[in-house]
C-alpha cells in the first residue's frame, strides 16, 4: 500500500487508475480542494474518514501533508520495452529519461514532474543506491506519477543496452560531454540518462552511452542541481521536437 500525501497528489490520484482504499483528512479543514477531493471520493464509493492533525503528522513521511493522506495500491510498474511500445502505439519517437541512482526523493520526484509535463513516455530507474516510490517521491511530483509510466530495473546498463536494440540514440548527461546540450539531434528516438547528485554518470553507464552532453557553466559552480540540469536538457528535446 502506498501513502500519497498532500491535495494535489491526491487530486492526481483521484484521476488516476490506482485503487484508492481510504483517505484521511484533517478535522476542520474544509473548501476548495478538500470538498473536490470529498466529492470525487464519495462519487466513487472510497471511504474518507476525519482524523487529528496530530495522527496525520505522526503517519505523514514527507511532513507536508497539507491535511491529507490517501491509501493507494502500489504504483503499477513496467518494462523499458513497455515504455517503448506506449510511445511507437501513440505514433511517437520514443523519449525516455533514465536515472543513474538519483538519491534524494526530491529530485527524483521533481523528475517525473518535469518528464510528464514536457511529454516524455516514461522514466527509468534502478531499483538499488537509488530513491524509490515513496511518499516523498510522490509529494515532489505534485501528482505527475500517476500519470507517467514507471520502470524499475536491476542493472541500468542492461536497460540501455535493450534500448539501444530497439533504435533509441542514448544522450548521458556530463560535464566533460562532446558537445553542448544545444547542439545535440534528439528528434529521433532517445534515451536521455542523468547521473547521481555529486558523482555523475558512473563510469560504466557513460561508456555505454552513444555521446555525452554538456551544459555551459561559465559561473564559479561546476554543477547544477540533478533534477535542474535534468529540466534544462528535457525541454531541449521537447523544443527540438516542436
Amino acid at each position: 500500500m502506498d501513502k500519497i500525501e498532500g491535495r494535489n497528489p491526491v487530486i492526481e490520484a483521484l484521476k488516476g487508475t490506482r485503487k484508492i482504499e481510504k483517505i484521511l483528512i484533517q478535522e476542520g479543514i474544509r473548501g476548495g480542494k478538500i470538498d473536490e477531493i470529498i466529492k470525487t471520493a464519495k462519487d466513487r464509493g472510497i471511504r474518507v474518514e476525519r482524523i487529528s492533525r496530530t495522527k496525520l503528522d505522526h503517519m505523514a513521511s514527507s511532513h507536508s501533508h497539507q491535511g491529507i493522506i490517501a491509501f493507494a495500491e502500489k504504483k503499477e510498474l513496467v518494462t523499458p520495452m513497455d515504455i517503448v511500445n506506449h510511445a511507437r502505439d501513440r505514433g511517437e519517437a520514443p523519449f525516455i529519461v533514465i536515472l543513474d541512482q538519483i538519491q534524494d526523493p526530491q529530485n527524483f520526484g521533481a523528475i517525473i514532474r518535469t518528464a510528464y509535463a514536457a511529454g516524455a513516455h516514461g522514466v527509468i530507474f534502478q531499483d538499488k543506491r537509488a530513491a524509490g516510490i515513496t511518499p516523498i517521491v510522490v509529494k515532489s511530483s505534485a501528482g505527475a506519477i500517476e500519470h507517467i509510466l514507471l520502470s524499475e530495473v536491476k542493472n541500468i546498463n542492461y536497460a540501455i543496452e535493450e534500448l539501444k536494440r530497439a533504435g533509441l540514440w542514448i544522450a548521458g548527461a556530463d560535464m566533460a560531454g562532446d558537445m553542448l546540450y544545444y547542439q545535440a539531434d534528439f528528434k529521433g528516438p532517445v534515451g536521455l540518462v542523468i547521473g547521481s547528485e555529486g558523482k555523475g554518470l558512473r563510469r560504466l553507464v557513460r561508456e555505454n552511452c552513444d555521446f555525452l552532453v554538456k551544459i555551459p557553466m561559465p559561473g564559479e559552480f561546476s554543477s547544477l542541481n540533478a533534477s535542474v540540469a535534468a529540466a534544462i536538457l528535457i525541454y531541449e528535446v521537447l523544443r527540438q521536437r516542436q
